[in-house]
């Protein structure tokens, strides 16, 4: 089914389950989160909310990835070649992702964060690769991709883990000619 045959009600309805979940994010760590919860929040019975979502867990993901689509823009993306420009502004969206996300206390979930963060790179590289070279490369681009995903995911990390001594753009920039251009030509 395509999004545009989709009910605007269904669209709203699952809106308003996430909204409730992220409302109640705010307020509760993950672990403390109950579909009742959610239910009661959103003002809305068991019977909808899993109608739209298989459980508490296929939820986060859902919401969490919806959420960094929409911080990445993936529009954008989806338009512009890989180059020094959209790196940047790759790692500063994942950054700010991760920030909000760590404002909201949101520990006990961190691998769920991380797998859905590389997952969504993952998609954005492989196509912006894909528009720069031919089809005989795409197992190579897949990997290439997978390698991307995992090595901006990390320096993200590492920025966090640095107590953001500089800005996401100073750190991430001063690596960008070596994956531009390689090891060997750097």
């Amino acid at each position: 089914m395509t999004q545009s045959k989709i009910d605007p009600r269904v669209l709203r309805t699952r809106k308003l389950i996430m909204d409730s979940f992220i409302e109640l994010s705010g307020k509760k760590e993950f672990k403390d989160i109950t579909v009742k919860d959610i239910t009661t929040e959103a003002k809305i019975n068991r019977a909808t909310f899993y109608y739209h979502f298989e459980d508490i867990y296929d939820l986060l993901d859902k919401s969490l990835s919806e959420v960094l689509l929409i911080n990445l823009n993936v529009i954008d993306f989806e338009k512009s070649e890989l180059n020094e420009a959209s790196i940047i502004d790759i790692f500063v969206a994942i950054t700010d992702f991760q920030k909000a996300l760590s404002n909201r206390c949101h520990r006990g979930y961190d691998e769920t964060i991380a797998r859905i963060i590389r997952e969504q790179l993952e998609i954005i590289f492989y196509g912006m690769l894909r528009k720069q070279h031919t089809i005989e490369e795409n197992e190579s681009l897949k990997i290439t991709a997978v390698i991307l995903s995992w090595g901006v995911y990390g320096a993200s990390v590492e920025w966090r883990r640095n107590c953001n001594e500089s800005s996401p753009e100073a750190f991430i920039k001063s690596a960008i000619p070596f994956l531009m251009s390689g090891i060997e030509h750097g």
